[in-house]
């Protein structure tokens, strides 16, 4: 079992100098993060915060592996991700978020970055995901290229080309 604890940062008891912090994401920080996207991977995360005058600055490294569905099989498969984030937190009295400015209640002084984190590595995640060619699920492959092609023969067979677009392919332009 994971606890989110550690993923808590007292901004207060910070020294002037930089504060690393090491994390190790895997199956249960997802579970107990409640993440919508990723249910597991293995990931390491690096947490430099810097204190300046007025404001902290995070830099965080991930590097590591999700496990998404492809979108071809739908198979589970390792998905590669790096990332590299920057935020700034603020010390103030509204708990309030404002581009990349988190403010963090004074009262309190602790930040939790365990969600940070996570959204961080959800948008390092590439929009199409897919195995390597050949590494697909075959049955599932097979039945996707078996629907496709049925799709296209009936919409070919049932519609007839509309007469105005023949009519435009024979035009060229002339220079």
């Amino acid at each position: 079992m994971c606890t989110l604890d550690a993923f808590k940062v007292d901004l207060l008891r910070l020294t002037d100098a930089e504060t690393v912090f090491h994390y190790h994401l895997d199956k249960a920080y997802f579970e107990a993060i409640g993440a919508p996207d990723v249910s597991e991977g293995e990931l390491d995360t690096t947490l430099t915060i810097r204190k300046c005058s007025d404001c902290f600055e995070l830099h965080f490294h991930t590097e590591g592996v999700v496990c998404v569905a492809c979108d071809l099989c739908l198979d589970d498969m390792e998905q590669p991700v790096v990332a590299d984030n920057y935020l700034v937190a603020k010390i103030g009295n509204a708990d309030s978020e404002s581009d990349d400015t988190v403010v963090v209640d004074e009262q309190q002084g602790t930040l939790d970055t365990s969600w940070f984190i996570y959204e961080f590595v959800d948008l390092a995640i590439p929009v199409r995901h897919v195995h390597a060619p050949g590494k697909c699920n075959a049955a599932m492959t097979k039945l996707l290229e078996e629907h496709s092609t049925a799709r296209s023969s009936e919409r070919s067979d049932e519609e007839p080309t509309d007469p105005r677009w023949e009519a435009l392919k024979r035009l060229t332009i002339n220079d």
